[in-house]
């Protein structure tokens, strides 16, 4: 389902990691996530607590509401 949250959320991920040219490794390294993790998380298999996703923000260097913000 394409409105799907985690799907979602996993694109805008991927989104900011790519616009940022980092890797999926780089991203869990700078978030202190498992590498395997991230790509769960990209392509909406997972349900991200809301530490993983403060984490993953700081790592984009973003506020944790971009990432959210595109959830309908």
């Amino acid at each position: 389902m394409a409105t799907d949250p985690r799907t979602v959320f996993g694109k805008r991920v991927r989104e900011l990691r790519l616009k940022r040219k980092l890797s999926q490794e780089k991203l869990a390294e700078l978030a202190d996530l498992h590498r395997n993790y991230v790509g769960v998380v990209e392509r909406g298999l997972q349900n991200p607590s809301l530490l993983i996703i403060v984490k993953l923000a700081h790592a984009l260097a973003v506020k944790p509401a971009k990432l959210i913000d595109p959830i309908p």
